[in-house]
């Protein structure tokens, strides 16, 4: 069955999965360092509430059957093993049926957790982790060569990923028809990184090639991965090559790095294939059965992208086995960001001894030179940062939040870089107020060290505290 596979691909395969695992791995500890205060038992928005009230259907999950934080704790550690496991090669020593279900479990275990993480896990990259590890479960192991109608599917994959959010952006904002949305983005962005002041701080004609390139990049390099060799390598290295320049340019979790190894699936990397046998016939039925699934599945994607009312990042059944993507149909062009502060003061007054509340990623203290954690995913700075768009965004969870920084609650505060209470004496008051963010200039910069400047706008929240302390757990 040599038109069943693609020896030449053997190595690509390998770096493809060893890559795919690795990003499995941040994924999993991501969730493990970071549920107990976001959807754990006492979390924001705590999965057992939301279990009662959404079936099992609508989001598959191991945890309609049980939920503990212990059993979330063992799931998600689970996943890092497993995940390390892949990394390390195990399932090159399996046979392939083995090989096929260890990488089956990290796929079910992550959809487990995306499936009851709400409003935490509604970004693009978890359904595009979802789509890319299923579909590594069908690519074998040593025992046979790659299938090309699997490499094929991850290449598809990638074109809707690229050429959707280059479509998303030609009808969103016209920011980017006009090639002027860098001369904001770097700044508007949700979690800037440790090189983002200088990206924002370049000519503004060299922004105008960034976004060209970025449409080229985006809306014809896509169409080149289905050409023959080398063509579709070139065209593969240009997406990495963009990908990693906005790696530099901020902190997106790992929807930059997702990109990278799907693009690795479309690189022909020279090396001598092993001589194996042919591929079982049971291998060829279930490989091609479930491709034509996926490819039926792919209707309601390719409809979208088409659409003139395009949306992006919905997944479009509950197993996330095909989905629609894009970012940044829309660009901002102020930063706000919402600084919370509490006081232990007996009353809450202009002057109280107000004290803020430092965070990991999101910008605070203007002083504070943004740090780089991509691929690692803070949720919570995220989620500030569309907090900051709009009260509506935070609706569901920041009350829960603050009365947590109210008990001092420990898990709450470890999801921070720095509380300004000790843990024995939690805040009396905690209020959120509001503040535009800029960067400075170079020479602000230089006279002050200050890569930020920020002016108060309004009160987000006010003083709040707790109703009854004494009878909270």
């Amino acid at each position: 069955m040599e038109w069943f596979t693609a020896s030449d691909y053997w190595l690509t395969r390998l770096v493809f999965q060893r890559s795919l695992a690795g990003l499995y791995l941040v994924a999993f500890l991501t969730a493990a360092l970071q549920f107990r205060a976001l959807i754990g038992e006492r979390g924001m928005l705590p999965v057992p509430r939301f279990v009662e009230r959404v079936p099992a259907r609508r989001s598959p999950s191991l945890f309609h059957l049980h939920y503990s934080d212990r059993f979330f704790a063992l799931c998600a550690w689970s996943g890092c093993a497993v995940s390390a496991a892949l990394l390390a090669g195990l399932d090159s020593l399996l046979p392939l049926w083995g090989g096929m279900l260890l990488w089956l479990v990290p796929w079910a275990l992550y959809l487990s957790i995306v499936n009851v993480g709400q409003t935490w896990y509604s970004f693009g990259w978890e359904s595009l982790l979802l789509e890319v590890g299923f579909l590594a479960v069908f690519l074998g192991n040593d025992e046979v060569a790659p299938p090309v109608v699997v490499l094929f599917l991850l290449r598809w994959i990638l074109f809707r990923v690229e050429f959707g959010a280059g479509l998303i952006k030609l009808r969103g904002d016209e920011c980017w028809r006009k090639l002027t949305c860098l001369d904001h983005h770097h700044e508007t962005q949700p979690m800037p990184g440790p090189l983002s002041w200088f990206f924002h701080h370049l000519p503004k004609p060299l922004h105008r090639v960034e976004v060209a390139a970025n449409h080229v990049t985006q809306l014809v390099v896509p169409f080149l991965l289905f050409a023959p060799q080398p063509v579709a390598t070139a065209a593969a290295s240009l997406m990495i090559v963009t990908q990693l320049w906005l790696v530099l340019s901020g902190n997106f979790a790992w929807l930059n790095w997702i990109t990278i190894v799907l693009a690795l699936s479309a690189v022909a990397f020279p090396a001598d294939p092993p001589d194996v046998p042919g591929p079982p016939l049971w291998y060829v039925v279930v490989v091609l059965a479930v491709s034509a699934l996926l490819l039926a599945l792919s209707y309601r994607p390719v409809r979208n992208m088409l659409s003139r009312r395009q949306v992006m990042n919905r997944s479009f059944d509950p197993l996330h086995l095909v989905n629609t993507y894009g970012a940044f149909g829309s660009v901002s062009r102020v930063r706000y960001e919402v600084v919370i502060e509490g006081t232990a003061d007996e009353a809450a007054r202009q002057d109280s001894d107000w004290r803020e509340y430092e965070f990991k990623g999101k910008p605070g203290d203007p002083r504070r030179w943004p740090r780089q954690f991509a691929p690692y995913h803070l949720r919570l700075d995220w989620l500030m940062w569309f907090a900051a768009l709009s009260p509506a965004y935070a609706g569901p969870w920041f009350g829960a939040l603050v009365e947590r920084l109210l008990e001092n609650d420990r898990d709450t505060l470890r999801l921070l870089r720095r509380s300004p209470f000790p843990p024995d004496a939690p805040p009396r008051y905690v209020r959120a107020r509001l503040f535009r963010y800029r960067y400075t200039t170079w020479r602000e910069l230089r006279e002050t060290g200050a890569c930020w400047e920020r002016t108060y706008v309004r009160e987000f929240l006010p003083p709040t505290r707790l109703a009854q302390p004494a009878q909270r757990p």
